[in-house]
């Protein structure tokens, strides 16, 4: 799929936001725009958490993007009750959450991206070390933020271990911020695969399109990951058929890719 800019989708069963109404709030222009894009599906629960965790930002150089995939449950009224704060927000019927994340893209005209899962939330000083790194390492394309999840934080980057490992980042929703000009090189998620786009993205991001990035220090806390989110809900067998069958399509060494299945396939033989 290719990465267009737009500005409305062709496929919206409802919308909203200030670009609808062509009004424009002033941003913090000291720094680059963060485009911020929220997925939901049915997230009454959380959502409002995950919005006001945004929107108490210091800096406020961002843009807030809301991609509902037809939710059953009070998330657009939630959505409507901030409608004054989210610069565009719309109800599609999409194929699943990276589908979303691509329309999240197409639609952003930040010169940032990021992902802020409808349960997740930023820390209040997210944006400001961000900025703060932003500012030291222009050069680099992308920057994974340190992430608190339900048993530790996950922090750092270490890009060698993606030969073998997908545990090299810290975190996909709250963590990483790439630029949206070096995003167009990698283009949109892989909609073939249906647990681990992600990975797939990562993986050419990396490997193929050599981009450049850096992670926080561990005290340096972007946001809470949440459990009981999408991925958490992925049977392991899922999963791991399909992170074997990213790295065979992206003609990693099938040696190599051999040894990972037969250790995690021993590592994890309870699991399957």
């Amino acid at each position: 799929m290719t990465f267009k800019n737009i500005l409305f989708p062709e496929n919206v069963i409802k919308d909203g936001g200030l670009r609808k109404e062509n009004i424009s709030i002033n941003k913090d222009s000291t720094y680059p725009m963060i485009s911020v894009i929220t997925v939901v599906l049915n997230g009454e629960k959380f959502l409002e958490e995950s919005i006001e965790s945004l929107h108490a930002q210091k800096d406020k150089n961002f843009e807030h993007i809301i991609v509902d995939g037809g939710s059953t449950d009070k998330t657009l009224d939630i959505i409507k009750k901030f409608e004054s704060k989210i610069d565009y927000w719309c109800q599609v019927k999409d194929k699943g959450i990276y589908d979303a994340f691509n329309l999240g893209m197409q639609l952003a005209k930040g010169e940032y991206i990021c992902f802020l899962n409808s349960d997740d939330t930023f820390t209040l000083d997210a944006f400001k070390i961000l900025n703060n790194y932003i500012t030291k390492y222009p050069e680099k394309d992308f920057i994974f933020g340190s992430v608190k999840k339900h048993w530790g934080i996950l922090y750092g980057y270490k890009p060698y271990k993606i030969h073998w490992s997908w545990g090299f980042y810290s975190s996909h929703s709250t963590g990483f911020f790439i630029k949206t000009s070096s995003a167009k090189k990698v283009g949109l998620y892989n909609l073939k695969y249906k647990y681990s786009a992600d990975y797939d993205y990562f993986y050419r991001m990396i490997v193929k399109e050599k981009l450049q990035g850096i992670g926080t220090k561990k005290n340096e806390l972007f946001g809470i990951f949440r459990r009981g989110g999408f991925s958490s809900k992925i049977k392991f067998i899922d999963h791991f058929f399909e992170e074997i069958q990213i790295r065979l399509d992206n003609k990693q060494n099938k040696l190599m890719v051999l040894l990972i299945f037969i250790y995690k396939y021993i590592k994890n033989f309870k699991k399957l």
